[in-house]
């Protein structure tokens, strides 16, 4: 079983910045892929970003954020931390963003991951 917790959520003018933290914890952090989606007001769930396992793990983004938006991790024996740094937000970004995991391999669709947060708000003001 994997724990996850988001947090650095807020609000911020369109053009600011912010960043995602997700802590996770339960079993062997480096093992596992990790991602974010997002769920707007309205709208179905979608995918935002994923990095595989390892070190050096690729890098995937959904095309509307490709350019602004950085995943990153840091992998620590058991637990350990992804972040998404979120530059020049856009009030379409507005939505509550969630931290995924799922063993070894993710992907784009939401049936992908197997382990959720509980979401942390970000809304972008125009």
């Amino acid at each position: 079983q994997v724990q996850l917790a988001e947090s650095g959520g807020g609000l911020v003018q369109a053009g600011g910045s912010l960043r995602l933290s997700c802590t996770a914890s339960g079993r062997t952090f480096s093992a596992y892929a990790m991602g974010w989606f997002r769920q707007a007001p309205g709208k179905e769930r979608e995918f935002v970003a994923h990095i595989r396992s390892g070190a050096g793990g690729s890098t995937y983004y959904a095309d509307s954020v490709k350019g602004r938006f950085t995943i990153s991790r840091d992998n620590a024996k058991n637990t350990g931390s992804v972040y998404l740094q979120m530059n020049n937000l856009q009030p379409e970004d507005t939505a509550v963003y969630y931290c995924v995991a799922k063993g070894l391999r993710g992907g784009y669709s939401r049936t992908d991951w197997d382990y959720w947060g509980q979401g942390t708000q970000v809304t972008v003001t125009s």
